[in-house]
């Protein structure tokens, strides 16, 4: 079957298989916690916003500290971030089960823990999302990002129901000892994963200025831009459909602990059909139609859901709910993953999660107020108006095709041999390229210019310019800074093949002898002893 399914192909490689494996019992813990913390808050407190915040302190932290996660992802080893998440979590999961079994948890001393469960979240997700990139080919990916999907899906049709049972029979407390146990199987995986070092020629960057090349790469892609902007809208109309399932269970259809788990489980019992129909899906549609028709019919399942006064009408409902939430969050994953290059994949990740899960916690909170002022039937109807809404959004910012472009490494950059005695630290570096245009060819190489500018400064550059001569004027100049020699090297190593095309046409305009770069350094003062220069010849590529 593994041979003739490629939506199993991730299955047979043994370490994507183990991984997932040990996930599914990780997952297994977290959703019957997830149960118990709900369930547990509507036992200490009737105030609905404190329920609604439940799943906003799980989620804020991904808003918060995924950027830096996503910086750790690239420059750190990622099995090592994984381990540290893993353990830390485990660590807070059973301080939790300990308060809860000594009756020391207050409504704020709750959202504490799953605030600090949520940091072990957002530390985690961008390392293990990046690391599939790594484990799978790139071919298998989308196929590994829904089985993923899939997986914790699985989890969400049983944990739910399972947690459900567990604090009906054993209290909440319990569901917390349970959730603690469950990482123990992923850090046994993980400690004995042996994944390939990459060696890298060049120094690590530095946390700081990492974080900035990450947001300015994700701010000069434009299609990465619009999967942000997406997820942002999605995130925050679409949970209320969550945040507010303790206050369906308990008002809506007068059930306990056990009917709550229960609808999470149809909600995650629809997500698995939606992950097993997501191939189908994209052979037959474009990325915004399935998106589009996903966020119609989500819409459509939360106004049932406001509606619904019985058990069995709201389980129903939330089964396509379940499946266009995973058919949506799986698209919007694939296409941030496949519309980046490797060297920052963990941070584009990131801030993908920081846009989305900052909009569910935001919509958490947002919705949560709207409950408690007007009903949680009004705030479920008023959700699925802003779901239409965001579904009308993709009429002028529709999500893009993923995987049209080649992100791999153009690795043509040959290191500059300069005559003058430079550390790597050595700066500020000035680049200057010349170029010889026809008149009649202006509009088209201003046209390529503004596409290099974007290239330019999405890789690293800064004070971007074009100058004109004034005195011949065929001759334009494209200059630019890099902060450091050894930045200036990071700058051209980012080039991809996708980007090749644009130099290429601009060497088809040029009139001139070949394109060749000046590198210089910039000096207010040089003092005597400073830049002494050597024999080697000048070679700048």
């Amino acid at each position: 079957m593994l041979k003739n399914s490629p939506q199993l192909a991730p299955f047979r490689n043994p370490t994507f298989r183990t991984l997932w494996t040990a996930t599914l019992a990780s997952n297994l813990g977290g959703l019957i916690q997830a149960v118990g913390a709900g369930w547990m808050m509507t036992t200490i407190t009737d105030s609905r916003d404190m329920v609604a915040l439940v799943q906003a302190s799980s989620t804020l932290p991904i808003m918060l500290f995924s950027l830096i996660a996503g910086a750790f992802a690239d420059s750190f080893p990622r099995r090592r971030i994984l381990l540290t998440a893993q353990i830390f979590m485990l660590v807070v999961s059973a301080l939790l089960a300990v308060f809860a079994f000594a009756g020391l948890l207050t409504p704020w001393l709750l959202l504490g823990f799953t605030f600090a469960i949520g940091c072990g979240i957002a530390l985690n997700n961008p390392a293990w999302q990046a690391s599939v990139g790594d484990i799978v080919p790139r071919k298998d990916l989308p196929a590994a990002v829904v089985l993923n999907s899939m997986g914790f899906n699985l989890m969400r049709s049983i944990g739910p129901a399972l947690g459900g049972v567990i604090v009906q029979i054993g209290g909440a407390a319990t569901a917390f000892a349970v959730n603690a146990l469950s990482y123990t199987f992923l850090v046994g995986a993980l400690a004995r994963w042996r994944p390939t070092a990459e060696e890298s020629v060049l120094p690590r960057e530095a946390i700081g200025p990492a974080i900035g090349a990450g947001l300015r790469y994700v701010s000069m892609s434009p299609n990465l831009m619009k999967v942000m902007f997406r997820g942002l809208l999605f995130g925050g109309s679409a949970i209320a459909c969550l945040a507010l399932l303790p206050l369906v269970a308990r008002d809506l259809v007068q059930g306990d602990a056990l009917t709550y788990g229960f609808l999470l489980g149809a909600f995650g019992f629809g997500a698995i059909g939606g992950a097993l129909l997501n191939p189908r899906l994209r052979q037959r549609f474009n990325n915004e139609a399935i998106v589009r028709g996903a966020l119609i019919f989500f819409a459509m399942a939360t106004l049932a859901l406001g509606l619904s006064r019985e058990i069995w009408l709201s389980a129903l409902v939330l089964l396509p709910a379940g499946a266009c939430w995973v058919v949506t969050m799986s698209l919007f994953n694939v296409t941030v993953m496949l519309s980046t290059p490797r060297w920052v994949v963990g941070r584009a990740l990131a801030l993908y999660q920081t846009a989305t899960f900052g909009g569910m916690a935001g919509g958490s909170w947002l919705w949560g107020s709207v409950a408690q002022s007007f009903g949680s039937d009004q705030a479920l109807v008023m959700s699925a108006i802003a779901l239409v809404l965001a579904a009308a959004v993709g009429l002028r910012w529709a999500l893009p095709e993923f995987g049209a472009l080649n992100l791999d490494p153009l690795g043509q950059f040959r290191e500059p041999v300069v005559r003058l005695d430079l550390a790597s630290r050595s700066g500020p570096i000035v680049v200057m390229i010349d170029y010889q245009i026809d008149q009649a060819d202006v509009p088209a190489f201003l046209a390529l210019m503004a596409d290099r500018r974007r290239i330019r400064i999405r890789d690293g550059a800064r004070q971007w310019a074009l100058l004109r001569n004034l005195q011949d004027t065929d001759i334009w100049t494209e200059t630019y800074h890099v902060p450091t020699l050894v930045e200036y090297e990071r700058h051209n190593r980012r080039r991809t093949k996708s980007d090749a095309e644009n130099i290429e046409r601009l060497r088809a305009l040029h009139r001139g002898p070949p394109l060749r770069s000046r590198l210089t350094i910039e000096r207010q003062t040089v003092p005597r002893h400073d830049d002494t220069p050597l024999k080697t010849p000048l070679d700048v590529h």
